[in-house]
């Protein structure tokens, strides 16, 4: 009774773990939240358990050969499969990796609980979560790396919206997607620009606006990272 009591208390403290996790990617709405990482980690600590200890009644038969870490290796590819569902390939933009990678990890910290790794489940989970914040703010510092932008404008001649895009071109800044929507305010017909922009740093964001506002067809501009 107490080892299952031991068992027990593992697969808890994995999904604790997966929770935590997963309460940060529901804080940001990505595509899979709390119930998914607990779930993740709840069923890879199961599946550890059952791999290193459900057939402990027949290792001392000669006949039997087994091999403890079968069953849960399988985690490690099959969890591909669940993170390749949080990948959305949308306007040559892919989203979603890290969520992917989360599930991945939050795997891989249920097998280490599963396992009676605590001290070990308990640090990647450490880093997970470093990872996932720390790092992330680290690398949006603009002074010191650059950034994919959102550029929201609005122009009223079409033309120029060729004109942007040769500038761009020039400057050697990678446009991610573009989309072009007209719409009727009164008489005049308003072309609403929404672009993303790859790797584009502090410098040549100001640029950027700087030229813009020069242009007497763009009545409107917002950029956001």
């Amino acid at each position: 009774m107490s080892v299952n009591i031991d068992f027990i208390i593992r697969i808890g403290v994995a999904g604790l773990l997966g929770a935590i996790i997963g309460i940060e990617r529901e804080i940001r709405s990505k595509e899979a939240g709390l119930k998914t990482h607990f779930l993740v980690a709840v069923g890879s600590a199961l599946i550890m358990v059952v791999s290193k200890y459900a057939f402990s009644d027949i290792m001392n038969e000669d006949h039997m050969a087994l091999d403890p870490s079968r069953i849960a290796a399988q985690v490690v590819s099959g969890v591909g499969f669940l993170g390749a569902g949080t990948i959305i390939i949308q306007k040559q933009a892919v989203k979603g990796l890290t969520t992917a990678a989360g599930l991945w990890a939050t795997a891989g910290i249920g097998l280490a609980i599963g396992a009676g790794m605590y001290v070990v489940g308990i640090g990647a989970t450490i880093l997970v979560l470093i990872g996932l914040e720390i790092v992330s703010r680290i690398f949006k510092v603009q002074f010191l790396f650059p950034q994919n932008i959102m550029v929201q404008m609005c122009i009223n001649k079409r033309e120029a919206v060729q004109q942007i895009l040769e500038t761009l071109h020039m400057k050697g800044i990678p446009i991610l997607s573009y989309e072009v929507e007209a719409s009727q305010q009164g008489i005049e017909i308003v072309y609403k620009v929404g672009m993303q922009l790859k790797n584009i740093s502090s410098e040549e964001k100001n640029e950027f606006i700087q030229h813009m506002q020069t242009l007497p067809e763009v009545t409107f501009i917002k950029l956001k990272s």
